[in-house]
């Protein structure tokens, strides 16, 4: 069987698992899909890993463009994802839905688990230093360097997980309570590109359309990205 080697970020997981296997059963040709951070998963290219497809921020992809590691022609803009806030099953529900009561909410919880090299981590650290609560939330802050925030609520280290909603999502046993309020939000874009070197650059032209076209925008929403 055919293979395609595929580097992702962790944002596409929960959707990639059920695409794959539909592409494999359409196409015969098997997903060998490794998912780690954006910041990661540049860091690895750099250094010289090989991959056919790889799907980063688009800011990411671009830099690899400019590197000249991904070509240009046919890289796609897959789904836009939005930053989120989880609690364990069955714990109250904090009210976010404004800059105000979101503040009250992460000031009051004992920790909040963020990740340090994901987008949404990224992102996080800039909100509460814009915010002006960065110091307090810093000090009882639960770094994770990378995987699944979320995993922290199970665990009981933190009563409060950001992440992307579809990485949230990835993990049993808690539950969304919706996105950081819009007007604070910059969605983070995903988008998909063949590797210059790749080995499959056939197999990887088909998955490429195949993440591109219309038939995957319900698996995406499930997931809870945006097409």
């Amino acid at each position: 069987m055919d293979h395609v080697r595929m580097l992702s970020t962790l944002g596409l997981m929960g959707a990639m698992r059920s695409l794959s296997a539909a592409f494999e059963t359409a196409t015969g040709i098997h997903v060998d899909a490794d998912f780690a951070p954006t910041l990661a998963l540049l860091k690895r290219l750099r250094a010289g890993e090989a991959a056919d497809l790889v799907i980063l921020t688009r800011e990411g992809l671009n830099e690899v463009i400019g590197e000249g590691r991904v070509i240009a022609d046919g890289a796609a803009d897959l789904a836009r994802s939005y930053v989120g806030l989880a609690v364990r099953g069955g714990q109250p529900h904090p009210d976010i839905s404004s800059e105000a009561e979101l503040r009250k909410a992460l000031l009051a919880a004992r920790s909040v688990a963020y990740s340090r090299l994901g987008a949404s981590g990224v992102y996080f650290a800039q909100l509460i230093e814009r915010m002006g609560i960065a110091t307090e939330i810093n000090a009882k802050a639960t770094i994770v360097e990378q995987g699944f925030t979320a995993e922290r609520l199970v665990s009981g280290e933190a009563d409060l997980a950001v992440q992307q909603i579809s990485e949230l999502k990835q993990i049993g046993g808690i539950e969304v309570i919706g996105p950081v309020p819009h007007e604070l939000q910059t969605p983070a874009v995903f988008s998909a590109g063949r590797m210059t070197n790749a080995k499959q650059p056939e197999a990887a032209d088909r998955l490429l359309r195949y993440l591109a076209s219309p038939e995957v925008v319900p698996v995406l929403r499930q997931s809870g990205l945006e097409p």
